[in-house]
């Protein structure tokens, strides 16, 4: 919300931009104007979307080679140039890099080299995160507590989750925006319970479009009433962090990415809109915590992918990457963590840098 640097400047106070995406999703929103100044974007016909343009490898952002226009924000997926959303990406992006400095929601050993080199270009950058592993830092154990959630939380997954094995729970939650066709609600559903495992689905009152009852099949919570768990909303965090839980299917958004990189879950990724591409891409590709699967869901797919993870060879590497991702983000936000000495230079150099300090 960059109009509030305005309003600190005008005043006459520091401004910090906490950026709620990470490094690499704001470097491609830094680099927007460039691909429009080569020709890339606006895209020439809607076609486009669908005939493999979004294949095209941009190769010249520092530290980011052989990305795919696909995994820039999906707002770039429009043939106006004065299109409103890809305008509004540019125009945040440009106002916030005039903040007195700039926090991201990541940590540095996550993505040292893009960090590295957006420093070049940006205000002082400041890593501060995973924010959830911080907050356990905290002495005030009120603070742990608080809950900025928009829905009420079923507190009794957590009972449900007692009872089974450790690592042996799919947890399913497709965040607070994506929303799913009934067919691709269907296909999720018997991927699910022809996969055979545990699962905890999180499925919205609005989650699917056009239907606001959500009935599953009477023949699906019969095949899975044994094993099966579906909730409106939970605590993610306290979830994530349950020793049943053995994966994710998540729709990338970045606080789920953070969340489960912090408590060492290992991905399934079916990313949806906005900067949640470029998060699958970092998390499959460069991290190594993460499998992805196609777009257009097929239950058959959904019941390789869960069997894979859960039990397959790919799966164990991505549990062992998960597993040394969560030391390094813990060790992060330690006492002497790259997180927790931002933090504090950030309120010291730059929240305080007009005031004495007795």
């Amino acid at each position: 919300m960059t109009f509030a640097l305005l309003a600190a400047q005008e005043i006459g106070v520091p401004s910090v931009s906490f950026r709620t995406t990470n490094a690499c999703s704001f470097m491609c929103n830094k680099h927007l104007p460039l691909l429009i100044e080569k020709g890339i974007l606006p895209l020439k016909d809607e076609s486009d979307i669908t005939n493999g343009y979004l294949d095209t490898v941009i190769d010249f952002i520092p530290s980011m080679k052989n990305l795919r226009l696909r995994e820039f924000p999906s707002q770039i997926r429009t043939t106006n140039i004065n299109d409103k959303m890809l305008n509004f990406i540019m125009g945040e992006t440009e106002r916030a890099s005039k903040a007195s400095a700039i926090i991201f929601h990541t940590f540095d050993a996550l993505e040292f080299n893009v960090l590295s080199d957006l420093s070049l270009i940006c205000p002082p950058l400041y890593t501060i995160g995973p924010l959830q592993l911080l907050t356990n830092q905290l002495q005030e154990k009120s603070l742990k507590f608080l809950r900025a959630n928009l829905w009420k939380e079923d507190e009794n997954c957590v009972k449900w989750l007692n009872s089974k094995e450790e690592k042996s729970v799919v947890y399913v939650n497709f965040g607070s925006i994506t929303v799913l066709t009934k067919n691709q609600l269907m296909e999720f559903a018997w991927g699910l319970a022809n996969s055979k495992k545990n699962f905890f689905w999180v499925i919205r009152s609005d989650a699917v479009i056009g239907d606001d009852s959500i009935i599953l099949p009477s023949e699906f919570i019969e095949e899975t009433k044994e094993r099966g768990l579906i909730s409106r909303w939970c605590c993610q965090e306290q979830v994530l962090q349950h020793s049943s839980i053995g994966a994710f299917f998540t729709h990338c958004g970045w606080n789920s990415v953070t969340e489960s990189i912090g408590s060492g879950v290992p991905m399934i990724c079916w990313p949806f809109f906005a900067d949640q591409h470029i998060n699958c891409r970092y998390a499959c590709d460069e991290w190594g915590v993460g499998m992805e699967i196609d777009k257009n869901v097929k239950r058959d797919e959904v019941e390789k992918i869960i069997r894979e993870m859960m039990d397959g060879d790919k799966g164990k590497e991505v549990k062992k990457k998960a597993s040394e991702w969560k030391i390094l983000a813990e060790e992060a936000t330690g006492i002497e963590g790259s997180s927790s000495l931002n933090l504090d230079k950030l309120v010291k150099d730059v929240l305080l840098s007009n005031y004495s300090v007795n």
